[in-house]
């Protein structure tokens, strides 16, 4: 069972939908929880492009970001409102080959768009809402190694990731070493950082501190917590671009139509003129709300906050050593999200990178899902060194 949005904008609380046109799914049974939680049957939407291979070492995993999903590659349809968010890299004869790869991409644990997570049905048939239980990154990439079993892959050639992806990335290495031939960390950390942390916590606080909110338990009222998940993605968004871009786009422009300077005031009267930058942030607010969860966007940051290579385990030079794979690792000159140190401390302390790969772009941390071509060239020279005994499908 999947749970879309199936309401416009305005209601903001979660239903049912039809599912995706490309989405299968997976039964992979109870999990245990890193923190103590437990879900007793948990289900995992999944895409695949292209064949696995007779021998199974074919296979590439990618990991979504925030607010992704599975639908990594492909058009819109019918229960899938958006493109593939990395159609751009992958498919025939495109930089992740679907005519030689075996590529996958799951819904995260704790998604929206397919996987169990809070607007899922419990045992007692009502969604899980405020019993869903607290995950971490470790938890996700649990799940996804019960999905590569339920695939029959044994190893992936690649595990490819950006931002919360390439945390899952990352932790592949840790919790899987011998089922992965290499790896792409492309604008991630070893720890979510003091700021990271607090950045996330302020826009959890916008959704919980919603009346509508409701504790988490909002999925069969009339309106959900939108207004709270709007700000949360407004305050987002703002750390996914840069100040020199949104100057440039938009400086002090009103709003075409709009008078910004007029005497009513945006937030307290209707139809208050506003700013051109106010009003993209509107638009992206808008959007996010009618195609994702409130719910699933608290779970997901909070396990973001949790991220730490280095709990439970050693020091994390010394637990970064221990990665032995080829491994990439790529920042974003203009990132103030996750800055260039993070990604300089993952190259400096994971022996198999040859060093950071720096990408120049003026579009900040989103730069890994838009600069298609310094990305690709990065993930193809990862396949072809990591590859080069893998025989075409």
């Amino acid at each position: 069972m999947t749970r879309e949005r199936a309401l416009p904008p305005a209601s903001g609380a979660w239903r049912e939908g039809a599912p995706a046109a490309f989405r299968r799914f997976a039964d992979i049974g109870a999990v245990d929880l890193e923190f103590g939680g437990h879900l007793p049957d948990v289900r995992v939407a999944y895409e695949t492009w292209g064949a696995l291979a007779p021998d199974g070492r074919n296979a590439v995993l990618v990991e979504h970001a925030l607010t992704g999903d599975a639908h990594a590659s492909g058009p819109t349809a019918p229960g899938q409102p958006t493109p593939g968010w990395w159609d751009a890299l992958i498919g025939p004869g495109k930089v992740i080959d679907t005519d030689r790869w075996f590529v996958v991409c799951s819904n995260v644990l704790g998604g929206c768009q397919g996987t169990t997570g809070p607007a899922s049905p419990a045992p007692d048939g009502r969604p899980y809402g405020s019993r869903f239980p607290r995950i971490t990154t470790r938890d996700q990439v649990r799940v996804e190694a019960a999905l590569a079993d339920h695939l029959g892959i044994a190893t992936f050639t690649a595990v490819i990731g950006g931002s919360m992806g390439g945390m899952r990335a990352l932790e592949w290495l840790l919790l899987y070493p011998e089922r992965v031939g290499s790896a792409a960390l492309l604008a991630t950390c070893a720890a979510a950082s003091a700021d990271q942390i607090g950045t996330q916590t302020a826009q959890i606080q916008a959704i919980t501190t919603d009346p509508a909110w409701n504790g988490g338990d909002y999925y069969d009222a009339p309106v959900g917590p939108h207004v709270g998940l709007g700000v949360a993605r407004r305050f987002a968004h703002l750390t996914y671009r840069t100040g020199n871009e949104l100057e440039l786009r938009f400086g002090r422009d009103e709003q075409s139509g709009e008078a910004a300077h007029a005497d009513s005031v945006p937030g307290r009267h209707d139809a208050a003129g506003r700013f051109a930058i106010q009003s993209y942030l509107d638009h992206h607010a808008d959007k996010l709300v009618d195609r994702f969860d409130a719910g699933t966007y608290v779970a997901l940051s909070d396990a973001m906050n949790t991220h730490d290579v280095a709990r439970g385990r050693a020091e994390r030079a010394a637990v970064l050593a221990g990665i032995t794979v080829p491994v990439r690792v790529a920042g974003l000159d203009s990132d103030r999200l996750y800055p260039l140190a993070q990604q300089q401390q993952l190259a400096d302390e994971i022996p198999g990178c040859p060093g950071l790969d720096v990408i120049e772009t003026p579009f900040g941390h989103d730069g890994f899902l838009i600069e298609y071509e310094r990305v690709g060239r990065l993930i193809a020279e990862l396949l072809t060194a990591t590859g080069a005994d893998h025989a075409p499908c």
